[in-house]
């Protein structure tokens, strides 16, 4: 997410042909394990290990591993740019579920996903699930485009605000499959999104991001990922 200063924006086939499928061909059925037939949610995985970034590139100076968690950021002093932690796996479609939470004078950070890191930049572009409160409420659980279209494509409702803890972790859950992105923020739904372009890019890394300003640390945990 850019600075609080920033501009927003406002936010098959019939089940005959399937019954007459499964009756008349079972000799074309594959096993489970073979990707052709497997159109069932996969198992759910850990994307962090709690001890240590493996699967993740970044740099180390902003995030490091504490207490179980992802500290990313700075206590104590000032972040020059946005940083950004990224899965060295890219992902398409997916369930994905992080605690956050905000410590600090800063209060603004996101979860990445879809997104590829730019050349020779800190920067990343893609799809952002917003984390941090603004002068008018909160961005907590709002759609934005980071480094791309540059802004809001769906804005926290009135809701986010009762459901966020302030100070405290709170559970974002994306679910991205195809052109839609739903956002949950503590099991409340925030955004239910259709990506209408279609040259934006529907895969790609989950990075976590702590924001330039000042001092902040963005803890994360329980980053947990299933593909659909």
């Amino acid at each position: 997410m850019p600075s609080v200063l920033r501009s927003t924006f406002l936010c098959g086939c019939s089940c005959a042909t399937v019954l007459a499928t499964a009756l008349f061909l079972p000799a074309l059925l594959l096993p489970a394990s073979s990707s052709a037939a497997d159109t069932s949610t996969g198992d759910q995985v850990q994307l962090f290990d709690g001890k240590t970034l493996d699967g993740w590139n970044g740099d180390e100076k902003w995030f490091r591993v504490q207490d179980g968690a992802i500290i990313a950021g700075s206590a104590s002093e000032k972040i020059p740019a946005n940083q950004f932690l990224c899965t060295n796996k890219t992902y398409r479609d997916f369930e994905l579920t992080v605690d956050a939470k905000l410590v600090g004078q800063g209060n603004n950070a996101g979860v990445q996903f879809r997104t590829k890191r730019i050349p020779d930049d800190t920067e990343v572009i893609g799809y952002q699930a917003d984390i941090g409160f603004m002068p008018n409420g909160t961005c907590w659980g709002a759609l934005y485009d980071e480094s791309r279209r540059r802004k809001f494509l769906a804005e926290s409702p009135e809701i986010a605000m009762k459901a966020v803890r302030r100070g405290d972790w709170n559970t974002l859950k994306i679910i991205a499959r195809g052109d839609r992105i739903q956002i949950f923020l503590n099991g409340v739904q925030t955004v239910d999104y259709t990506e209408q372009d279609p040259d934006i890019e529907r895969d790609g890394v989950i990075a976590l991001q702590v924001h330039s300003g000042p001092p902040l640390e963005v803890h994360y945990r329980n980053i947990k990922l299933r593909e659909l």
